[in-house]
C-alpha cells in the first residue's frame, strides 16, 4: 500500500509529537511549510496556547531572495520576538518535514537569533 506524501508526513508528525511537548519555560517551536510560505509558532502545550508566531507573510520580512533565505529571516524574527517574550530555549518540532532546505534554514536563523534548541 503506497502512502501519499501528506499521509506519510502525518505519520512522521504523530511519531515526533508523541515525545515532544512544550511548556511555558521551554515551548515547542512548531513549523508549517506550504508551497509559497513558511510559518512558525511557539506553543505551550500544557496550557494549550500559542505564545507567539511569525511567518514569511509578516511585514518585517523582506520578500527578496529565495525561499530558504526568507525562511532564515523568519527564524531570526521568531528568535527576536521570543527574546522580547522572555523565552531563550525551545524544543524544535519539524512537523514531519525533513530537516533540510527551508526547515533547516529556519532553524539556523533561529539559532543565529539567540534561541537554544
Amino acid at each position: 500500500m503506497a502512502f501519499s506524501k501528506v499521509k506519510r508526513r502525518e505519520k512522521i508528525r504523530r511519531r515526533i509529537r508523541k515525545n515532544l511537548t512544550g511548556t511555558a519555560q521551554k515551548p515547542r517551536l512548531s513549523v508549517f511549510r506550504s508551497n509559497k510560505e513558511i510559518y512558525v509558532q511557539l506553543v505551550d502545550d500544557v496550557e494549550g496556547k500559542t505564545l507567539l508566531a511569525a511567518s514569511s507573510r509578516d511585514k518585517e520580512i523582506a520578500k527578496e531572495g529565495n525561499k530558504s533565505e526568507i525562511a532564515k529571516e523568519v527564524g531570526k524574527l521568531v528568535a527576536q520576538r521570543a527574546e522580547k517574550a522572555g523565552v531563550d530555549a525551545v524544543k524544535f518540532d519539524r512537523s514531519g518535514y525533513l530537516y533540510h532546505g527551508r526547515v533547516k534554514s529556519l532553524a539556523e536563523g533561529a539559532r543565529e537569533g539567540g534561541l537554544k534548541f
